[in-house]
């Protein structure tokens, strides 16, 4: 990186910037779960692989993260906020792939505005899916074209939101007879939960654990 590079200038308030936000993906985070495992005793054929897109935002005054909010018609997950991606098809070559591919196909931006910078470990829900998240940074000006049918909108949180463990809330649910523990990240009159939080959290376990 050059001095002339506009994001070696561009800090969060705790110091990240896009290479130092990839060397610290590359070191394991030993944050505790962020959530319940899954389920005992489900059988691998109902394993269903998925990958989702963390986009981390190169803005002057600090990094943002984009997230999506569902529509509320649909029949999984509506009116939820996620990450852009979907099921790993046949045809994608790496997960980076899919989470490329599903980001371009919900909210128009172009896999090549996109630099993958690193993954976090996968997130097995207990609803069968195994979710590999892939962190990418996008340098703007861009622009989104958002799905209607998939998506209602589309807004940034500074990623230092998250980098305070205070802001996690950890909630409880009933499923499937067992008695569960999921994580909530409110922002903004805003209420990020579930699975989404979790990979939050585990980016910011993977950053924070980085810098020791």
């Amino acid at each position: 990186m050059t001095a002339s590079d506009p994001t070696a200038l561009r800090r969060t308030a705790a110091g990240y910037d896009r290479d130092a936000i990839a060397c610290r993906l590359r070191r394991p985070a030993t944050c505790g779960a962020a959530a319940d495992p899954p389920l005992a005793g489900e059988p691998e054929a109902r394993i269903t692989a998925a990958a989702v897109l963390i986009p981390l935002v190169g803005r002057e005054e600090s990094i943002q993260i984009l997230l999506t909010q569902r529509t509320e018609h649909l029949e999984a997950h509506a009116g939820q906020i996620c990450f852009p991606g979907g099921r790993v098809e046949p045809g994608d070559a790496s997960r980076e792939d899919t989470a490329l591919r599903e980001t371009e196909e919900e909210i128009g931006l172009e896999r090549s505005r996109v630099s993958p910078l690193g993954r976090l470990p996968d997130h097995e829900m207990p609803s069968g899916f195994r979710i590999t998240p892939v962190v990418g940074w996008i340098e703007p000006p861009f622009a989104l074209k958002l799905d209607p049918f998939e998506v209602a909108g589309a807004f940034e949180v500074p990623l230092g939101h998250f980098l305070d463990e205070r802001s996690f809330q950890r909630r409880e649910y009933d499923f499937r007879g067992r008695h569960r523990h999921y994580l909530a990240v409110p922002y903004g009159g805003r209420y990020i939960w579930g699975a989404t939080a979790a990979m939050l959290y585990s980016l910011c376990c993977a950053l924070r654990d980085g810098g020791r």
